[in-house]
Parts: C-alpha cells; structure tokens; sequence
C-alpha cells in the first residue's frame, strides 16, 4: 500500500514506481491509500480543480476527480479509503465508473502535489 493522489510529492510516486517494478508487480498488486492527503474536505479541494484532468468531467464533482487520479498517480487498481459518512462513500464509488485517462493525466500534472 502507497500514497496514492494528486498531493504525492513526485519522490513518493517515484519510490512507488521503483518498487513496484523491483518486486515484479501489476497494478492490481498496489493499493493506494490517502487519495484526499487526509481530508475530502481540506480547503486544497476548494483550490484545484481536479476535473480538468479528466477527458469528460460533466456531472463529477471535484472530490470524484481527485479520487480517479488516485488511480493513476501512482498506476494502481485499488484505493482505500476511511469514511464514516456514508454519502461521501457513495460519492466514491459512484466515481469508479468514471472515466478516467492515464496520458491526460501525465501530459497534465507533473505529480509534484506538495506533500504533507
């Protein structure tokens, strides 16, 4: 499990990287975790707009963004969360049928998010 999202410092990913090819690993044997750098509700979310990194955001909200990219920074299938609010949870889920794509992803964000 790795520091997943857009407010991974790019030393983080890197490392993530390097594991993951050093152990021989897919996407589907990394987890991410702290899609939010802790919070969904950090003021950094009123800042960025994470829907721009998307090919079509219409009808996702700002949290649903940054929680897609999550799965590309670092490239991973599974993203824990911690809730105990259960429309927020839904709002996760329902942003896994969103779609997402990688290369507008990398040609968009240089993964230099500050970390905390």
């Amino acid at each position: 499990m790795v520091r997943a999202g857009l407010l991974v410092g790019i030393g983080t990913l890197d490392a993530a990287d390097a594991l993951r090819e050093a152990w021989d690993l897919g996407e589907d044997g990394v987890w991410g975790m702290s899609p939010f750098g802790g919070s969904a509700f950090d003021p950094v979310w009123d800042r960025i707009d994470p829907r721009t990194l998307l090919p079509d955001a219409r009808g996702v909200s700002r949290v649903q963004a940054a929680f897609r990219a999550a799965y590309h920074l670092p490239g991973l299938a599974t993203v824990a969360v911690g809730t105990d609010d259960l429309s927020h949870l839904r709002e996760l889920v329902d942003a896994v049928a969103t779609d997402t794509d990688g290369r507008t992803l990398a040609d968009n964000s240089d993964g230099r998010g500050p970390d905390r």
